[in-house]
């Protein structure tokens, strides 16, 4: 049977028909109740140790057996044995047992060498299955401590004594043996190696614990970034599909406004030329009866009889009434239409220029970070100048418009409904938006250095109209140290230079000013708020000399 199953094709491995107490091929084969075979020998061999315990057990799966079993051999085993020695049909394990160059091999095996499945603290050897079977079986070794197989079994080992090192030697943090400890390493701190893994151990799962803790923490910003990528690709989506349907309208009012204007004009066109048409017709009417008139007076002027003459004259018909004097329009005919259209479309420009700069500085990504040094400051410098319009009275601008100065008496301003009449304030002419910086050098004493929306109130009191005062503006007052709005004062820690740096991030609602002093930058006050409307930088002169002047910095 064993040569029918080989030729077949069925392989036979000699671990299978190997004793695991012997490690040779079973001699006189028994079967116990639990079904593994051994040598009737060494399994008798094996109980008789274990004789005074009083326990019989099989030596690979422990199972206890009472009373002690009879022993039988196992005739059908002892004939595959002996035929497969006959037959040389030992074939080796299959090839993917064998260890490679990434593997660990059994330090046991001779010849091509099997793959370690576990390696020895105790022994520090590597061994494949089968030579690791009387750890299993014999109990001597009990107590070794089978671990994962490792190529660096060696390096448990001291060098210098050559012993194996089971302490840990805290003082130089390194690995020691006994001899060790009371050789150089005397007088150290030094615990065993189990327990200082022990105490390592319980620091790694700390760690552990942090680095998962981390992990849940960046999932959870990864996933809040994720439904915020998506929240600003909705909100993208619905403005431009909004913005489609605004534009189409728009588009479609415009081009009904502009049929509207051709209709007009042509019904016009249609209108003026009928009457021309009509006037023309009655002019050519009358220049044919002028014409006949001539030709019938010509004729009678050329009678020559007198008699003739006097009686075809008194049979004359009178001549018809002149058409009244031509109405010649202006030849602009419909250019005050084009004038229209044309300051329309100026119009429409203008408004759309501004708004369309407001559209696109809107700030529809993610929230940046306010700029750490000046040069970083520095990259969204804007040029300001402030609004003739808007200044009081008593504030004289220069410097192309880019500096203001407080003085007593009284400038001849023409009225204008944007200027301020009781405080002695000016807001920029240019509106701000997005991410916005600008320094102001300033001078003498009482002065605010603010933002303001336009709609600040012009005309009531510095309690009511004065930046910081109400809920539009908001200022820092220079001289006071101390930054307000709507009439709220908080102080200001350290001392404000002469030079102030103002940043300004509109969609992130934050309002910083600086002191800056050559390249440094020193944070004096911060706003975190919603702005609504866009805002206009200002200064407030207090007292007569006090200066103020936006600063170049590009």
């Amino acid at each position: 049977m064993p040569v029918e199953m080989a030729q077949s094709g069925v392989q036979l491995d000699r671990e299978t028909f190997s004793c695991v107490i012997c490690l040779d091929l079973l001699k006189d084969p028994v079967t116990i109740l639990c079904g593994h075979s051994y040598c009737m020998n060494c399994i008798k061999r094996h109980w008789d140790e274990e004789n005074g315990k009083k326990i019989y057990s099989c030596p690979q799966c422990r199972k206890t057996l009472t009373p002690r079993p009879v022993l039988l051999k196992d005739t059908m085993l002892a004939v595959l044995v002996e035929e497969l020695k006959k037959t040389g049909l030992q074939a080796a394990p299959v090839d993917h047992c064998y260890a490679g160059p990434e593997d660990v091999a059994c330090d046991v095996c001779t010849g091509r060498k099997l793959k370690a499945v576990k390696s020895c603290l105790v022994c520090l050897v590597s061994y494949c299955d089968q030579h690791l079977q009387p750890h299993y079986v014999s109990p001597a070794f009990d107590k070794h401590k089978l671990v994962e197989p490792s190529k660096k079994l060696q390096n448990n080992f001291c060098s210098r004594h050559d012993e194996v090192m089971k302490m840990f030697c805290r003082t130089d943090q390194q690995c020691i043996c006994y001899l060790c400890s009371v050789d150089e390493h005397k007088g150290h701190n030094t615990v065993s190696a189990a327990a200082e893994r022990t105490e390592r151990q319980k620091e790694l799962e700390e760690s552990r614990e942090n680095i998962q803790q981390r992990i849940q923490d960046r999932e959870k910003d990864v996933k809040l970034l994720q439904q915020q990528a998506e929240a600003i690709n909705r909100s993208a989506d619905k403005v431009v599909e909004d913005s489609e349907k605004i534009f189409t309208e728009l588009i479609r009012l415009m081009e009904k406004r502009r049929s509207n204007v051709e209709q007009n004009v042509r019904l016009h066109q249609k209108s003026e030329v009928s009457r021309v048409k009509e006037l023309q017709e009655k002019l050519e009417q009358e220049i044919t009866e002028l014409k006949r008139k001539d030709a019938e007076m010509k004729k009678l002027s050329d009678t020559e009889d007198h008699n003739q003459f006097l009686h075809n004259y008194s049979s004359l018909s009178p001549l018809g009434e002149s058409t009244s004097s031509i109405d010649l329009r202006p030849q602009r005919y419909f250019e005050d239409v084009t004038a229209t259209v044309s300051e329309l479309r100026d119009k429409l420009q203008g408004i759309t220029g501004e708004k369309w700069t407001n559209i696109f500085e809107v700030d529809v990504s993610l929230q940046q970070p306010e700029p750490k040094i000046r040069a970083d400051f520095l990259k969204y410098s804007c040029e300001l100048t402030l609004d003739p319009h808007t200044v009081n009275r008593h504030l004289v601008l220069s410097q192309g418009n880019q500096k203001a100065t407080s003085f007593i008496e009284e400038q001849s301003y023409p009225s204008h409904p944007d200027r301020f009449t009781d405080c002695r304030q000016v807001l920029s002419r240019e509106s701000l938006t997005g991410r916005c910086y600008w320094e102001v050098e300033w001078g003498g004493r009482g002065a605010h250095v603010a933002v303001a929306y336009k709609n600040i109130s012009r005309a009531q009191s510095s309690g009511q109209c004065g930046f910081g005062f109400n809920d539009k503006s908001w200022a820092l007052d220079c001289y006071r140290r101390s930054f307000l709005h709507n009439k709220v004062q908080t102080p200001v820690p350290g001392p404000v230079s002469s030079r102030l740096g103002v940043y300004l991030d509109h969609s992130a609602g934050t309002l910083s000013f600086y002191s800056v002093s050559d390249d440094t930058m020193t944070l004096l006050h911060r706003v975190q708020t919603t702005f609504t409307q866009p805002l206009h930088a200002g200064l407030w002169l207090l007292s007569c000399g006090t200066t103020a002047k936006f600063c170049k910095t590009k």
